[in-house]
Order: C-alpha cells, then structure tokens, then sequence
C-alpha cells in the first residue's frame, strides 16, 4: 500500500513539471538563478525568459514555430523586462505580459 502511494505521488510530481505554465516556470527560474551570487536582475530574466519561452518547443521544431519563439522573445524582452524585482518576481504580470506578446507578433505561425 505506501509503495502504491509513493508511486503516485512522484508521478503526480513529474506530471506537474511537464505541464508548467510560464508563469511557475519563470518564478522557479528567476528565484533559483537569484540565489547565485553572481547573478543580475538582467542576466535573470533574460536566462529565464529564454528557457521558459522556449521549453514548450517540441524538439523537432518547425522553423515557423521557431520564429515565433524568437518573436515572443524578443517582445519580452522589449516589453516586460522591468517588471520582476530582485525581491519579487511578479509571476503573474511576467506572464500576463509575455501572453500579449503572441498578439503582437503578426504573422500566424501554426504547426504542419
């Protein structure tokens, strides 16, 4: 019985790490990459804004679907940069904010 339990539970846990919004995956990033000395507010959110933009890209990736990753990127850089702090990471406006940029990107990019 508590094997059948742990199995479930670590299940549940990696199930929940595959479906990650944006928004967990840029708080768990900019807080982890906080914590190192080294880093800047800067070099957070771009490293963070990079992975979590780019880690719902399947790994064979349609150069389409790639460009549109590039164009949200860049528009969250342009546009929604500012807005963690080195004491919050404001989560849900990162993420409300890098949402519109799929509306300011223009062309439609749809999978094959």
């Amino acid at each position: 019985m508590l094997r059948t339990v742990v199995v479930v539970l670590v299940l549940g846990m990696l199930s929940g790490l595959s479906s990650a919004s944006f928004k967990d995956c840029y708080t768990k990033c900019f807080v982890f990459c906080m914590i190192e000395p080294t880093q800047t507010l800067c070099s957070c959110t771009t490293h963070c804004f990079k992975d979590c933009i780019f880690s719902d890209t399947p790994q064979d990736v349609h150069e389409d679907m790639d460009n549109l990753g590039f164009c949200k990127l860049g528009c969250a850089f342009s546009m929604c940069s500012t807005i963690s702090t080195k004491q919050k990471p404001n989560g849900e406006k990162v993420d409300n904010c890098v949402g519109s940029c799929s509306t300011k990107c223009t062309k439609s990019y749809s999978s094959p």
